[in-house]
């Protein structure tokens, strides 16, 4: 775990690789329960057979908005110890935000004492007052802990950080040392970039690693919190063979690989179900019951309840359809 003192070197070195972020796994009525073996499951899957090097947890794919703290707590505690029993060396990265700055600072000292090695602040769903209120809630945290930090710059809060105000947290806390900037606006990293060339970016526009943004320093080698293991197999770890060549400046042959294997058309295949509700087309959303049906698919465990808890609407079938047919065409499941 990276202290507050030393989050920048450490960032530098340490975010590298494939990072999953985890769905949570609900059972029992209407989803109130957690099936805590799936994710044990899970978990194991993902650092043991994949061999992924990073954990995200209790984010949105996770649907930390419709979790208790304790929940968000257990479920830290054990990708901790199931992920690190597979590789001493996993990193795991906790997000901590909460609508409450006082819930976010409860479990940012949840995961430094835990032994998370990052805590990111996803920038506060509700009530923000532009940058100038979450240099301010950064600020409160940053005073009473000491875990390296992150900035989670997502349009679900429904308030997204230009690059002179992400640029400010930067300077003027320490303890922040990377950005996972989840609004495809790569105008905005590279502006970011320039104004905090120190700050460790991931930019979910993926075609900035094919345009050698890497190699050029502006992004890191690292996936900060995806789904990859929603997209490969340990029998055939497409994902992984193909961020290795962009990893290694192998850009043609990467972008030959994702053509050649079907990476590319499999992402239009899927269609916008993981991230967008059709009912209100104009919002980013993590649609939790899209990454479970895809979970399922694949043979992995999503529990008994496979829906999402409420305000999530529940998954329609055409989805199901759809994601089906992708991965039959990608050749990871069987074709009927």
């Amino acid at each position: 775990m990276a202290t507050a003192g030393q989050a920048r070197s450490w960032a530098r070195g340490a975010l590298r690789g494939i990072g999953d972020s985890l769905y949570t796994p609900f059972a029992g009525p209407d989803g109130d329960e957690i099936d805590w073996d799936a994710y044990r499951e899970l978990v194991r899957y993902c650092v043991a057979d994949l061999q992924h090097p990073m954990l995200w947890c209790t984010s949105g794919v996770g649907e930390f908005w419709s979790l208790t703290l304790d929940e968000r707590k257990r479920l830290l505690e054990l990708a901790i110890d199931v992920g690190r029993a597979a590789n001493p060396g996993l990193v795991v990265q906790a997000c901590t935000t909460a609508a409450s700055v006082k819930d976010c600072l409860e479990l940012t000292r949840h995961a430094q004492q835990a032994g998370a090695d990052i805590a990111y602040i996803q920038t506060p769903v509700m009530e923000t007052h532009g940058g100038e209120g979450v240099l301010r809630f950064f600020a409160h945290i940053a005073e009473r802990t000491d875990i390296a930090l992150g900035m989670f710059n997502s349009p679900s809060s429904g308030y997204v950080l230009t690059a002179a105000e992400s640029a400010r947290i930067y300077e003027q806390i320490p303890a922040v040392c990377a950005t996972k900037e989840g609004a495809f606006r790569p105008r905005n990293s590279k502006a970011l970039h320039d104004l905090a060339p120190g700050l460790v970016i991931w930019e979910c526009d993926l075609t900035v690693y094919r345009a050698g943004w890497l190699r050029a320093g502006i992004v890191c080698p690292a996936q900060l919190g995806t789904v990859g293991y929603l997209h490969e197999t340990p029998q055939r770890r497409i994902v992984t063979e193909y961020w290795d060549l962009v990893y290694n400046d192998k850009l043609i042959e990467a972008m030959d690989f994702a053509r050649e294997s079907g990476m590319d058309r499999f992402e239009a295949d899927m269609g916008s179900w993981f991230t967008c509700y059709p009912g209100r087309p104009d919002y980013f959303t993590h649609w939790g019951a899209a990454f479970k049906h895809a979970a399922a698919v694949l043979g992995l465990p999503i529990g008994g309840y496979p829906h999402s808890r409420p305000p999530q609407a529940l998954l329609p079938d055409a989805a199901k359809r759809q994601i089906e047919g992708a991965y039959r065409r990608l050749g990871l499941v069987g074709k009927r």
